[in-house]
Parts: structure tokens; C-alpha cells; sequence
């Protein structure tokens, strides 16, 4: 006998007596679709719990992450895109940059900030896929020459997180400068000897892989990636051939060369501290040395 029997048939609730499950409670991976609470999904530093896929985050969660208490001091927080070009798609650019901020809570898809990781001072700028896919304008160009040059103001190591699908359109000309003018700030860093680690995300792609996100000192990104410059469907039709598969994930690129390692990111605090006190201790070494050089001549 079955343990549950409708005494009644044709028993409906009306629509407005349904409760429905609230949104945002739980997460489906897209790569093994396991389910698990939201809750335990964050706590996870929004990985998998099961397949370890990196779910996208943006510089909210990157800079809880690395800061110690999530403690900070933010840069050129209030910078946002002027319109010099006049540029008008489906709507107007300053539409559409006032629409995004309201949607985001964004300035624009880049924040810079200084404090401390594990006891470390240093300087981090993250981008936000989140504001017209990370693109590159000439406020994420500036902001990030600002940090660069606070880097060295400072004598704190950089921290470039990059996740963008490439140059805004609405800047043309004036988004491509900001490649130059990063490198160049990048170059000036390096000759002031402090490091520079680049931190690539899913995705970098265009002219951000083509700039700053390839110039570190080291470079290294998270598990499954997207890494590369021109989309697979364009090198393809390019080149004419099948490509290989896994083709432009961060283990294809580490395999080829482009990349010095590949960090989880429940590790990345620590491999990132243990980095920069391997450099910090060289570079006093390195000091002592020359210290003593000079008293011998």
C-alpha cells in the first residue's frame, strides 16, 4: 500500500500560493554540473567543489582574497570614461558607461589598490569582466600607469590581474595607445628593479594579452584559462587548419612556454607571498654584496 494516497482529485494551488526557490541559493557547475549551495560555493573561493573549475570573479573578491582582512587603500577610485570620439552604437557610449556603473557598481573595468599580503605591502590592480567585458579604455590605461607609478613611488612590488576580451571599441585609436603607454610604465618598473608578477584570468584576450598581461616577471594564471589574441574561429579561417584541442587554455600555453606556472586559487595567496619573499630576500642579498664591494674598493 502506498504510504501517500490523494483522498481528493484535481486539487490545484492558485499561482500567487506557490513559493518558488530564491534566486542566487545555489551554483551548477558548467563543466561537471554539480549543484552545490551558493554559500559553500564562496567559501570555496568560488572553485568547484568537485571538478575545481575557476568560476569568473571580479576585483571585489580578488582583493578579499589577497589583502590581509581585506584591508586596502583604493586608487583613483572616482576615474571614469569621457566620450571623445562621440561614439553611438545601439546607444550612446556615455549611455551606455552610465547603464554599466548602475548594473555593477563599477567606475569603469579596472580597480587599483595598495595594502598588505601576508604581511607584504604591495600594489594590485584587477580587472572587472563584468564592465563591457573587461575592455580596455583609456581609464584602465590610466589607472593602471598610476598604479605602476604608486608601485614605484612606494618601492611595492605589482600585482596585474587582467581578465578582459580586449580593446574598447568605443575609444578605437584611443584605447590602442594604452597598450604603449602600460608597456612603457612596465618598462620604467623594471628598470627600477621591482617585480612585477601578471596574473592572467578567463578570459585575457586582444590587445591586454598583447600588452601588459604578457610583460611580467613572471607570468602565471589560474586552471582553464582562456589565453590569446585573436579569437580560435579567426586563427583558424586564417591559417586554414583544425587546431589542437585544449588550444589557448592556460595548461596549452604553460605547456608552449608563455606561462611559468599555473596556480589554484586557494593557493594563490600563499604561492604569491612565498614569490615575493624568495624576491625580497634576493634582492637583499644581492644588496649585501654590493655593500660590501664597495667597502673592499
Amino acid at each position: 500500500m502506498p504510504w501517500f494516497k490523494r483522498v481528493e482529485k484535481g486539487i490545484s494551488t492558485p499561482t500567487e500560493e506557490k513559493k518558488e526557490t530564491p534566486d542566487g541559493l545555489w551554483y551548477k557547475c558548467p563543466t561537471c554540473k554539480a549543484v552545490t549551495s551558493m554559500a559553500e560555493h564562496r567559501k570555496n573561493m568560488n572553485t568547484c567543489v568537485k571538478c575545481n573549475y575557476h568560476d569568473r570573479i571580479g576585483s571585489k573578491e580578488y582583493f578579499a582574497i589577497l589583502f590581509d582582512d581585506n584591508a586596502f587603500t583604493e586608487l583613483d577610485a572616482n576615474m571614469t570614461s569621457g566620450d571623445p570620439l562621440n561614439f553611438v552604437d545601439t546607444k550612446p557610449y556615455p549611455n551606455r558607461v552610465v547603464a554599466t556603473e548602475k548594473a555593477t557598481g563599477l567606475k569603469d573595468a579596472v580597480r587599483t589598490g595598495y595594502g598588505n599580503l601576508n604581511g607584504l605591502p604591495i600594489t594590485i590592480a584587477c580587472m572587472d569582466f563584468a564592465y563591457i567585458g573587461g575592455s580596455m579604455g583609456s581609464v584602465v590605461g590610466e589607472k593602471i600607469a598610476r598604479a605602476i607609478d604608486h608601485a614605484r613611488k612606494t618601492r611595492t612590488p605589482f600585482l596585474m590581474i587582467s581578465k578582459s576580451g580586449g580593446a574598447r571599441m568605443m575609444e578605437a585609436g584611443f584605447s590602442l595607445m594604452q597598450m604603449a603607454k602600460t608597456s612603457a610604465k612596465l618598462a620604467l618598473l623594471s628598470e627600477e628593479k621591482l617585480p612585477y608578477i601578471s596574473l592572467l584570468t578567463d578570459p585575457t584576450t586582444g590587445g591586454v594579452t598583447a600588452s601588459f598581461a604578457m610583460l611580467g616577471d613572471f607570468n602565471i594564471a589560474e586552471p582553464g584559462a582562456l589565453i590569446g589574441f585573436a579569437g580560435p574561429r579567426v586563427i583558424k579561417e586564417t591559417i586554414g587548419k583544425d587546431l589542437p584541442k585544449g588550444f589557448q587554455s592556460a595548461e596549452f600555453v604553460l605547456e608552449h612556454g608563455f606561462l611559468d606556472f599555473i596556480v589554484d586559487r586557494k593557493e594563490l595567496k600563499n604561492r604569491l607571498s612565498d614569490l615575493l619573499s624568495m624576491l625580497e630576500s634576493k634582492d637583499a642579498v644581492a644588496d649585501s654584496k654590493t655593500a660590501r664591494a664597495a667597502k673592499l674598493s
